[in-house]
């Protein structure tokens, strides 16, 4: 994958955790863009394969920006309670980001059957292992600007 576009990538994902909700909305479609053509390098599809896999993929974005977008706004939420933190909604935003995660596996595991069905199982592994390692860099990113909570006892 491009040293640059991965830069890009993980700068807009630092962005997109200060922006307002419609400048939010362009940095977000930013991401979509750059992660669809770091994909489309990694993947290394023929035109058949191309014609079956890319709408399978577009389905999976979409369903994984709306799953994505709660997660988004869990993380406004620590934002907004971080300096008042109650031991209630801790409790409440760690359940939902344990749902959040189970969540995303399911959903993954669900596209990956899919695209199981339309491309070679080893193309499958190379989406998966691509996805996965854009995933953990946006991660390790959002991680990084995150602060962790003070201890309030």
């Amino acid at each position: 994958m491009k040293k640059i576009n991965l830069t890009l990538l993980l700068s807009f994902c630092a962005i997109a955790l200060y922006a307002q909700d419609s400048y939010m909305e362009i940095v977000r479609s930013t991401i979509k863009n750059e992660k669809k053509a770091l994909i489309a390098e990694v993947m290394q599809l023929t035109d058949e394969e191309s014609s079956v896999f890319w709408p399978v993929y577009n389905e999976f974005d979409q369903q994984m920006y709306k799953l994505n977008t709660d997660f988004y706004n869990l993380i406004n939420e620590f934002a907004d309670n971080f300096e008042n933190m109650s031991d209630e909604k801790a409790k409440d935003l760690l359940s939902r980001a344990g749902k959040y995660e189970i969540e995303k596996e399911k959903l993954k595991n669900k596209y990956f059957k899919k695209m199981l069905k339309v491309i070679s199982p080893q193309k499958t592994l190379r989406f998966a292992q691509a996805s996965h390692k854009i995933e953990v860099m946006i991660d390790a990113q959002l991680a990084s600007e995150i602060p962790l909570l003070e201890s309030i006892e």
